[in-house]
């Protein structure tokens, strides 16, 4: 359902997932120079999996309990690849060579927000499904 506010927060995690990892750059090697998602395919396969599975969390909308949880597992997925991307980012070389790393090592991070925003929604909604309930 595209009226409540979680819908939007997992869009934004889709473009966060499938569109902007291919457009910013992740990190400058020294041997291959700019590198994309679409240069690293385990990279690439983690954020179209992000995408996918909060496209899955939209089209749940009617059970919540397993929206929260698709959402919670798309977090552990986004911090897994937050963790390759600090890994990566602590084993590039620094010395005469120039490495940088890229602002698109910053999108998990960004999903990692909007997911717990979604999570938060989700769980207001069901608190209020619950106390309509309790008042039949």
């Amino acid at each position: 359902m595209i009226q409540r506010i979680q819908t939007l927060y997992l869009i934004g995690v889709i473009l966060l997932g499938a569109v902007l990892p291919f457009w910013v750059s992740l990190w400058t090697d020294t041997d291959n120079g700019v590198v994309f998602a679409k240069n690293e395919i385990a990279v690439s396969l983690a954020f179209y999996g992000t995408a996918v599975l909060a496209a899955l969390a939209i089209f749940k909308y009617k059970d919540r309990k397993s929206q929260f949880v698709l959402n919670r597992f798309n977090m552990i997925v986004n911090l897994f690849l937050l963790g390759f991307f600090v890994y990566r980012s602590l084993n590039l070389s620094g010395g005469a060579q120039v490495s940088e790393k890229g602002i698109g090592m910053l999108i998990p991070v960004f999903s990692i927000v909007l997911l717990v925003l979604a999570n938060r929604a989700i769980k207001k909604d069901e608190d209020l499904v619950k106390s309509v309930d309790r008042l039949r």
